[in-house]
C-alpha cells in the first residue's frame, strides 16, 4: 500500500501549468515539521516535501493557496528519473496529492474566495479576514429570491 498523510505549510505559492492536453498541474513545496530528541532536549526541523496536484484540484490549489497556507495532503510517493544535460540519469522523489483540505486560517495575501450560485458571482468573507459582523447579510442582494 502507497498511502502518505502530510500536514504543514506551503513554502511558496503554487505553480500551476496545464499540459499539452489542457490538463492543469500545480506544483508546490510543503514544509513539515519533524520532532526528534536528543537526551533531555526536544528538537525540532522541517522536511520539504515536493507535491504535485492534477486536474481541478490543482485549480482550486492555484486558486486558493499561498505561500504560508497550512495544508492536510493524502496521497501517494512516486519516484521518477530523466535524463539530465550533463548525461546523468536523475531521480525524484515527489508526493501525489489525492485529497488536500485546508486547516488553520487563511493568510492575510490570500483573495477570499468566491462561489458562483445561478450566474451571480459573490465573494464569501470569513471571521479570520475581519469584517464578517459587519457584512452580516449582505451577501445576498435584496433583489435577489431566497430558495427556502
Amino acid at each position: 500500500m502507497n498511502k502518505v498523510i502530510l500536514a504543514g505549510r506551503l513554502v511558496r505559492d503554487p505553480e500551476v501549468r496545464y499540459t499539452q492536453t489542457g490538463k492543469a498541474v500545480a506544483s508546490f513545496t510543503l514544509a513539515v515539521n519533524r520532532r526528534f530528541s536528543r537526551s533531555a532536549d526536544q528538537q525540532q526541523t522541517a522536511d520539504f516535501i515536493p507535491i504535485v496536484v492534477w486536474d481541478k484540484l490543482a485549480e482550486v490549489c492555484g486558486n486558493n493557496l499561498v505561500k504560508g497556507s497550512q495544508v492536510l495532503i493524502e496521497g501517494r510517493i512516486q519516484i521518477r528519473s530523466y535524463d539530465a544535460q550533463d548525461g546523468s540519469k536523475r531521480y525524484v522523489t515527489e508526493v501525489i496529492a489525492q485529497e488536500l483540505e485546508f486547516m488553520g486560517s487563511r493568510p492575510t495575501s490570500a483573495p477570499a474566495p468566491t462561489q458562483q450560485f445561478g450566474g451571480a458571482q459573490m465573494q464569501t468573507s470569513s471571521p479570520v479576514m475581519g469584517g464578517a459582523a459587519a457584512s452580516f447579510g449582505s451577501e445576498v442582494p435584496p433583489d435577489e429570491e431566497i430558495p427556502f
